[in-house]
C-alpha cells in the first residue's frame, strides 16, 4: 500500500486477476469518500444560503444565490489544471493534497458563519477557496481511468463519479441534522422562520449551529486525508506519471497549476460580479457570456505560459487532446448530463425556497415574494432527493452503456431530458403566477426527480463513450476537460436562476436548458448514431 506503481497495465488479464483487480479496486474505495466531500464542501453553499435566509442574514436572496455560483465558477475552472495534475504529479500525490486543502474553507466557512453581521466578501473568498472541492473531480476521474481495463470503465468511472457525487446528497442531508445540535462549542442563533431536515420540520425561534456546516467536514475529512496518503499509488510509467519527482517537487507542481487557475477564477469574478453592499467588485459588471469562455481560454494559455520548462513538455503532450473532433462533441455532450447535474444539484434548494416558500402576489402589475408561505414545503427537507437519485443511478447508467452502447443511452436520455425540462418550466411558471404555489409543488419535484435521474444515466453512458473513443493515454486528460467545462453548470444555473426568478421568469431558464439538450440530440446522433458515423454507438 502506498508504493509506487510500475509496468501497470490492466488490459493484460493474468496481472489484472493476478493483483491488478484488488490494486485498482483500493484506489476506487479510498478515491470515493475524498471526491465524495470535494462535492459536499464544493457545493454546501447550496444549503447554507437556504439556512442563512431562515436565519435572517442581512444578505439579498439575489447575493446567496451568487456565492453558488462563486463556488461553482471557481470549481469548474481549477478543474482545468486539475486535468493534468495526474501525469505530472502522480495518483496519490494529486488526491492527498487537494483532498488536504478542502479543510481550509471547512474551517473558514465555519468561522464565519458564527456571527450572523460577517460581511458579504468574506463568504465570496470562502467561496471561492470552495472551487477546491469542484476542482477534484477532473483529477479523480483521470486517476481512476488509468487504474482499470476498458471493458469496466463505465462500471468503475460511474462508480467514482457516482458515489462521489453522493458527496451532494450526503451533504443535503448531513448539514440540516448537525446544525440542531451543539457540538463544537459555537454560540447558536434562533431560528427567524421555519426550517427543517430529513426528519421533520422546525419551527421558527429554535436554536440552530450553522457553523457546524463547516466544521463538520473537518472531521471527516483529517482521517480520509491520512486514508489517502497510506492506502493509493502512483503509478509511474510512461502513459500514466512518468517524471513526478519527489514528493514535494510533485506537491509544488500542484500547488503551482492550482494557484494560476484560482487567481484567473477570481479575477473573472472580480470583472463580473456587480457592485453590491458588502460584496467584492471591480464595478465593471461584464456580461457572464464573455466572462466564461475568457476565463477558461486564459486559464489553459496561462497553465503554458506561467509554469516551468518540465510541465510545459508534459502539458504540450497532452494538449494534443484539443486537436481530436471528438473531444470537443465529448466536451458539448458531457456538459448536457454532469453539468446538468451539477448545476441543478446547486440550486435546487434555494429554488425550492424562493419558488414555493414565499406567497406571490402582484402589486401594481409586479410580482413580489416577500411574504413567507407557512403552507410551503421545507427546501432542506427535499433538496437532497434530486442529486441522491442522480448520484444513485449513475453506476447503472455506466453498466447499461457497457451493454448497449454509450451514444444509444445518451440519445435515449436526451429526450428524457428535453421533456422534463419542459415540464418543470411549466410548473415554475404556474407555481410563480399564483398566491398558493405549493399546490403546484408535487408535480414539479416528480419532473424535476425524472431530469436528474436523466443526467444521472447520461453521465454514466458518457464514460463509457469517452473510454472507447480515446486511447488510454489521451482518455484521462479528457474525462478531465469535459468534466471541467460541464463543471462551469454550477455556475450558469445558480446565475440563470437568480437572473430569472429576479424577472418573474423562472421557466425561461429552463426552456433554454432544452434548447440546449436538443442541440446535443443532433451532435450525438451525427458523431456516434447516424449511418457512417465517426465512430458507431461507442
Amino acid at each position: 500500500m502506498g508504493q509506487d506503481l510500475k509496468n501497470w497495465d490492466p488490459e493484460n488479464e493474468e496481472q489484472w486477476a493476478s493483483s491488478g483487480k484488488s490494486i485498482a479496486n483500493r484506489n476506487l474505495w479510498f478515491s470515493i469518500p475524498c471526491l465524495l466531500c470535494g462535492f459536499a464542501v464544493w457545493l454546501y453553499w447550496g444549503i447554507i444560503t437556504v439556512q442563512m435566509l431562515n436565519l435572517g442574514f442581512p444578505i439579498p436572496k439575489g447575493e446567496l444565490f451568487t456565492l453558488m455560483g462563486i463556488a461553482g465558477l471557481s470549481g469548474a475552472t481549477l478543474r482545468i489544471p486539475s486535468t493534468f495534475l495526474i501525469r505530472m504529479a502522480g495518483g496519490r500525490n494529486v488526491i492527498f493534497l487537494t483532498t488536504a486543502l478542502l479543510i481550509l474553507p471547512a474551517v473558514g466557512t465555519g468561522l464565519l458563519l458564527t456571527d450572523i453581521e460577517t460581511p458579504l466578501w468574506k463568504f465570496q473568498i470562502m467561496a471561492l477557496l470552495c472551487g477546491f472541492g469542484g476542482g477534484n473531480f477532473a483529477s479523480s476521474m483521470s486517476n481512476i481511468s488509468f487504474f482499470f481495463p476498458k471493458k469496466v470503465q463505465g462500471y468503475s468511472l460511474g462508480m467514482n463519479a457516482g458515489l462521489g457525487n453522493f458527496g451532494v446528497t450526503t451533504m443535503q442531508i448531513l448539514i440540516p441534522l448537525v446544525m440542531t445540535v451543539g457540538m463544537f462549542g459555537t454560540t447558536a442563533l434562533a431560528l427567524k422562520m421555519g426550517s427543517g431536515t430529513l426528519i421533520g420540520k422546525i419551527p421558527a425561534g429554535t436554536d440552530t449551529y450553522i457553523s457546524n456546516a463547516g466544521f463538520i467536514w473537518v472531521v471527516i475529512l483529517v482521517p480520509l486525508v491520512i486514508g489517502a496518503w497510506f492506502g493509493m499509488n502512483n503509478i509511474v510509467d510512461e502513459h500514466v506519471s512518468p517524471n513526478i519527482g519527489g514528493t514535494l517537487a510533485a506537491f509544488g507542481k500542484i500547488l503551482g497549476m492550482l494557484l494560476i487557475g484560482l487567481v484567473v477564477a477570481a479575477l473573472g469574478l472580480l470583472l463580473m460580479l456587480p457592485e453590491t453592499k458588502g460584496g467584492l467588485s471591480l464595478g465593471i459588471g461584464i456580461n457572464r457570456w464573455f466572462i466564461l469562455p475568457g476565463v477558461i481560454i486564459v486559464t489553459v494559455f496561462a497553465l503554458k505560459i506561467l509554469t516551468p520548462a518540465s510541465i510545459k513538455s508534459s502539458l504540450d503532450r497532452q494538449y494534443k487532446i484539443f486537436n481530436n473532433k471528438h473531444t470537443w462533441a465529448m466536451t458539448i455532450i458531457y456538459t448536457m448530463t454532469f453539468g446538468s447535474f451539477i448545476g441543478f444539484a446547486a440550486a435546487f434548494g434555494l429554488a425550492i425556497k424562493v419558488i414555493f416558500g414565499y406567497q406571490h402576489e402582484l402589486v401594481e402589475g409586479v410580482m413580489v415574494h416577500v411574504k413567507p408561505n407557512p403552507a410551503g414545503p421545507s427546501a432542506l427537507m427535499w433538496a437532497w432527493t434530486g442529486p441522491f437519485i442522480g448520484a444513485l443511478i449513475r453506476p447503472i447508467g455506466g453498466i447499461i452503456a457497457d451493454k448497449v452502447g454509450g451514444a444509444k443511452v445518451t440519445q435515449i436520455i436526451s429526450v428524457i431530458m428535453i421533456a422534463s425540462a419542459l415540464g418543470v418550466a411549466y410548473f415554475m411558471k404556474a407555481a410563480y403566477a399564483s398566491t398558493t404555489p405549493q399546490d403546484h409543488f408535487v408535480p414539479f419535484l416528480i419532473l424535476f426527480l425524472v431530469l436528474f435521474a436523466a443526467t444521472g444515466i447520461g453521465n454514466g453512458s458518457t464514460f463509457r463513450t469517452i473510454a472507447m473513443v480515446f486511447d488510454k493515454e489521451q482518455a484521462g486528460p479528457v474525462l478531465g476537460w469535459t468534466s471541467a467545462v460541464a463543471a462551469y453548470g454550477a455556475f450558469i444555473i445558480p446565475i440563470e436562476f437568480k437572473g430569472q426568478i429576479k424577472a418573474t421568469t423562472p421557466e425561461y431558464a429552463l426552456y433554454g436548458f432544452a434548447a440546449f439538450y436538443f442541440v446535443c440530440v443532433i451532435i450525438n446522433w451525427w458523431f456516434y448514431l447516424r449511418p457512417n458515423a465517426y465512430v458507431k454507438n461507442p
